[in-house]
């Protein structure tokens, strides 16, 4: 009797039709299909301009006007203009002194708001407000604070001449810069960080209590590690945003006592020059050296990412 019923289970296996592969399409092939047109489109919104610009960047110009084929004659004067390799500079200087700070406030401002106390909803409202204000309208303010009429800065700020120039002095002008964009930006990042710290479990804390952990070691060894990818998410946007920079340094200092950014000068070439040929390869190495920064947090991101899926 067991073998006629391992037989006939035998049989019933092999009656069973083999399942064919060609029945449908699988689900990753569905989903590359789903999404070929959204990805289509965006490759074209964002591809055509960059191409058109480059097509732009190998021409001479003469004012507005084309008068010849320059092929890569205007990134070679680009790359070797002082004036871009002091753009890149203070492109840098301003991008990691604000974002920097930006986190470090920001992760403040996170912890704070993450906590349960009376009035959190005031609290992150109020924390949230200089987001919000637009950048040109942040700008202005600024100038006018920083600035020696009214000269509210040099008013509160004790040790500090009545007279002080802020915006027009080396060095200062570039840190009254990176102190208005981060009063503007450092709520955002605390609002990335802030939806991190929601999706960690409290019972990892508690256990940490209960393991005698103190605040700090807490810190360390729970929230950062488990933050990691929202810190890599809101330093990649941070990071790309203020390499491309235009409006404050625009509005408060024209680009003048080291705070010409490299938007300010392709907008200079583009803009009020104009140079359309010169103007486009300065915009070129631009986007080129934003795309990489890009490349990088984004790998990092992406390893990171992986490492937690396997642990």
């Amino acid at each position: 009797m067991a073998v006629d019923t391992e037989e006939t289970a035998s049989a019933g296996q092999q009656s069973e039709p083999p399942k064919s592969q060609s029945q449908g399409m699988s689900e990753r092939t569905l989903a590359r299909a789903f999404m070929a047109p959204s990805v289509t489109a965006m490759a074209l919104v964002a591809g055509v301009p960059i191409i058109w610009a480059v097509f732009l960047s190998l021409w001479a110009y003469q004012g507005r006007q084309r008068t010849g084929f320059a092929g890569l004659g205007n990134y070679v004067e680009a790359a070797t203009d002082p004036r871009f390799w002091d753009s890149v500079l203070a492109t840098f200087v301003f991008t990691v002194g604000s974002v920097f700070f930006e986190f470090i406030i920001g992760m403040v401002f996170a912890l704070i708001m993450n906590r349960a106390f009376f009035g959190r909803g005031v609290t992150r409202a109020a924390i949230l407000i200089p987001w919000v204000i637009p950048t040109v309208i942040s700008a202005q303010m600024w100038f006018f604070m920083f600035n020696i009429t009214p000269g509210f800065i040099n008013s509160v700020v004790p040790f500090v001449p009545a007279d002080f120039n802020w915006l027009g002095a080396d060095y200062w002008a570039m840190f009254s810069l990176i102190f208005a964009d981060v009063w503007k930006t450092a709520p955002f990042v605390a609002l990335l960080l802030l939806a991190g710290l929601q999706t960690i479990p409290q019972d990892l804390y508690e256990a940490g209590r209960v393991d005698g952990a103190t605040a700090w070691q807490r810190f360390r060894s729970i929230t950062l590690p488990l933050l990691r990818p929202a810190i890599l998410v809101a330093l990649l946007f941070r990071t790309v945003d203020a390499l491309r920079i235009y409006d404050l340094p625009a509005v408060m200092t024209n680009g003048a006592f080291g705070t010409e950014t490299l938007s300010v000068l392709v907008q200079q070439f583009v803009v009020q020059t104009p140079d359309p040929g010169l103007g486009t390869a300065f915009s070129t190495l631009t986007f080129a050296i934003v795309l990489a920064v890009g490349i990088v947090f984004i790998s990092a991101l992406g390893r990171d990412l992986v490492i937690g899926a396997e642990e």
